[in-house]
């Protein structure tokens, strides 16, 4: 088999039943295979899965396959119930495109749409898009597995075009993808997609040498394979944290690096900020900062300096998360617990609300309790700004 196929990502449906078995949850309603460039096997990878759900008794048909004559491809199209397509005329040339009326009639339990960012033809359907297709499927009860690449998504696609110098003409929102139930990676290394290009497994004869000197370089694909491992890692860290917050699993689990930096509106806190970012950046884990608003008519309400670290925050690419509460150690290592964060950052000088009647130091007292739940804290020091130079 020269695709490279994807692990059976579906094998939690064969269990079967609401919430299946020993707490295996069935597959879900929008299942997409992602992959860094054509040729990974995503197509592949969909059409497999197809026939497994076939052979357990679904109710399941091809909305969209596009094999580009590819042999193992067309050779697992056999089988399946293949929903006609409709010819369109446009511009002189006769179309074919997914008719999505014929398959909202036939209303199957599982629908296999090849392409999610393909646009339609003027004319095919009621919309321009095929992830507009698709939401209608959705929406009618429809299970839709599909596939597309990296460089589709919106907030990834002007950065693809400037690595690639190739034109992402076709884009998918980001949020589109994101409400998928389940994101499956599609993944092939670059030399192995060099290969199979080579050998016409991917594009016509005529068409290779033009694309291994240009979109398919090694240096492209590894970038574009870097791009969507990092988006799946991203996906399965929100999707592990969610699970935790719902369980409300105790405890820290380590599986990658995440840092929050808990600031105030005195001045240094910008410095504080900045030592933040280069921690997480050396660990290659993300950032969260905190400010703590304590809830006291009385304490002044610095606005601007807010506002300047607010947009620091957003120059270093963090996350920026504003909290009111009455008991600021509470509230940090709350949100540590919450978020699953390994690595607490704070200031080592007290200013503003760090101290507060009855409560003692909050400093201490975030590293007592994040010291209790696992958590490191790094305590920085305050670094005075150089005394100015004496007039010659």
């Amino acid at each position: 088999m020269s695709e490279a196929a994807a692990p059976d990502a579906d094998t939690a449906a064969e269990v079967g039943g609401v919430g299946g078995v020993g707490g295996v949850e069935p597959a879900g309603h929008f299942r997409i295979y992602l992959g860094a460039a054509p040729g990974v096997g995503k197509t592949y990878a969909m059409l497999s899965e197809g026939h497994r759900r076939l052979a357990r008794g679904a109710d399941l048909v091809a909305g969209f396959v596009e094999a580009y004559g590819r042999p193992h491809t067309e050779e697992l199209i056999d089988g399946l119930e293949v929903i006609p397509r409709q010819v369109v005329e446009y511009r002189g040339s006769r179309l074919a495109e997914m008719d999505l009326d014929a398959v909202l009639r036939r209303r199957p339990e599982i629908a296999l749409v090849d392409e999610l960012a393909h646009t339609n033809v003027p004319g095919s359907g009621p919309h321009e898009k095929r992830w507009q297709d698709v939401q209608d499927m959705l929406g009618a009860g429809i299970d839709v597995v599909t596939t597309v690449n990296i460089q589709h998504l919106e907030s990834i696609a002007d950065e693809v075009e400037h690595m690639t110098g190739a034109k992402v003409r076709e884009r998918v929102p980001d949020w589109v993808v994101r409400k998928a139930d389940q994101i499956e990676l599609a993944d092939s290394s670059p030399e192995q997609l060099r290969r199979r290009m080579a050998h016409g497994n991917i594009y016509p004869k005529e068409k290779v040498p033009q694309a291994l000197t240009h979109f398919f370089q090694t240096d492209n694909l590894i970038a574009l394979r870097e791009l969507a491992l990092r988006f799946v890692a991203d996906e399965s860290d929100e999707e592990l944290l969610e699970h935790l917050r719902r369980r409300q699993v105790p405890g820290l689990w380590e599986t990658t690096e995440r840092i929050m930096v808990a600031i105030t509106a005195a001045p240094g806190n910008d410095v504080l900020l900045r030592r933040a970012a280069r921690i997480a950046l050396r660990v290659r884990g993300e950032l969260d900062v905190v400010h703590v608003a304590v809830s006291d008519a009385t304490l002044p309400a610095p606005a601007r300096p807010v506002d300047r670290l607010r947009e620091l925050t957003a120059a270093l690419g963090a996350r920026w998360h504003q909290i009111q509460a009455d008991d600021p150690a509470q509230a940090i290592v709350g949100f540590a617990r919450d978020n699953q964060i390994t690595q607490i950052v704070l200031g080592s000088i007290q200013h503003s609300w760090w101290h507060f009647p009855g409560g003692g130091p909050v400093v201490r007292q975030v590293i007592h309790e994040a010291g209790a739940s696992g958590i490191d804290v790094h305590l920085i020091a305050r670094r005075e700004p150089p005394p100015a130079a004496a007039p010659s």
